[in-house]
């Protein structure tokens, strides 16, 4: 049984898994700074720190949770990790070139005693596994910061393996 939900995974493209979802990939965001959106080397592929933009707008500003509840926090990580999904797919050639997501580093604008970063982190690997399966599996770091760039209340960064 294992075996069968293993290749039907196989069978099943990371675009259908988006479209099954009821998402699509966003234009890849612009550095909003002297940076480049990702680096690579080889296989691997280093996503700058997304921040979670929609159309343009910031959907969450401010300090988990006393300005933005873990919820909507853990929404925003979620944003962000998709926004870092259309820039891996921009680096490998589409989103269906993108093998195997290796690590995810996730920033949370933080109020002093908050400790729950891991559940507002998992907005962005519950997303990466559902999109990925398998390969969507991750190491992770979730780390509380007194401030983000923008005002964002979480930042997202990616390292992925590609074809």
């Amino acid at each position: 049984m294992a075996r069968f939900r293993e290749d039907a995974q196989m069978s099943e493209s990371h675009s259908s898994r988006l479209a099954a979802l009821g998402l699509s990939l966003p234009p890849a965001p612009k550095p909003v700074a002297a940076y480049v959106p990702f680096a690579r080397t080889g296989n691997l592929v280093f996503v700058s720190g997304q921040l979670p933009m929609k159309d343009g707008a910031m959907v969450a500003k401010g300090a988990v949770p006393s300005q933005v509840s873990l919820e909507t926090a853990a929404a925003a990580a979620r944003q962000s990790a998709l926004n870092g999904i259309a820039v891996l797919a921009d680096a490998a050639g589409g989103i269906d070139r993108i093998k195997r997501i290796l690590r995810v580093g996730v920033f949370v604008c933080s109020d002093a005693g908050f400790v729950d970063q891991p559940k507002v982190a998992n907005g962005a690997s519950e997303l990466l596994q559902q999109v990925f399966g398998e390969d969507g599996r991750h190491a992770r770091a979730a780390v509380g910061n007194i401030a983000l760039p923008l005002g964002a209340c979480v930042e997202v960064e990616l390292l992925a393996e590609v074809l």
